[in-house]
């Protein structure tokens, strides 16, 4: 049996494994704070950068991940979005990795709240399903929550299988980070909202061929100990 954080190709009885059969490390991280981060619900609104804490965060973050050993990670896909490109950026720098981009990564489309006040929607009698019941809500003129969870998920999985064995840094968005955490533990949609994912906050899944682990969520600290050995 190859041990849950061998990233090498052998188990531990010295024979060989194929790439398609080792576990593969994903790093989940939030884009940096913006200036209107718990002010708006920007979606998919276009210029919207991070703020000079967002810049901030996003180069510790990156310094956090370069502690790791070189080579751990293989590749960094990043939402096409400007906040996310920004963080994304900030750690390739440090990790000396290219960034590319995926629209699966993207952030879940509010359809006609966009750019509207956390304030004003609150007040919407709709605002309750949004937290009481997200997996049977659609966002007017956007997308379901679980229309997201599923884009989310088989983006993870579809660049996990084309990375088999190798680390991966993905740079996306609060909700389907969320989201793809509560796919990975087996957990009901409508309890992902009990999960917090700061800025900048690093999620580790291990996606094994028995499925996801989860490592860590919302962690902003140390992140040696998520290292493959």
């Amino acid at each position: 049996m190859t041990s849950v954080a061998d990233d090498g190709p052998f188990n531990d009885y010295g024979h060989f494994v194929p790439s398609s059969k080792r576990s593969t490390l994903v790093f989940l991280v939030r884009h940096g704070q913006t200036p209107t981060t718990g002010v708006e619900l920007y979606g998919r609104k276009p210029g919207v950068f991070l703020s000079e804490v967002g810049s901030e965060q996003a180069q510790r973050v990156g310094e956090r991940i370069s502690q790791i050993r070189k080579g751990a990670f293989s590749a960094i896909y990043a939402s096409p979005l400007e906040r996310t490109k920004q963080t994304a950026q900030a750690i390739s720098r440090e990790v000396d990795l290219r960034v590319r981009h995926d629209k699966g990564l993207l952030e879940l489309d509010v359809g006609d709240w966009t750019g509207r006040k956390l304030s004003e929607l609150r007040k919407l009698k709709a605002w309750t399903s949004v937290q009481k019941y997200p997996s049977g809500f659609r966002f007017p003129g956007g997308e379901s929550f679980l229309e997201m969870q599923t884009r989310m998920a088989a983006t993870v999985e579809r660049l996990v299988a084309k990375h088999a064995g190798k680390g991966l840094i993905l740079v996306s968005h609060a909700d389907p980070i969320r989201a793809l955490i509560a796919h990975a533990m087996g957990t009901h949609l409508d309890l992902f909202q009990r999960t917090v994912v700061s800025p900048c906050s690093v999620t580790a899944i291990l996606y094994t061929t028995n499925g996801p682990v989860v490592l860590s969520v919302n962690n902003t600290g140390g992140l040696n100990d998520l290292a493959p050995a």
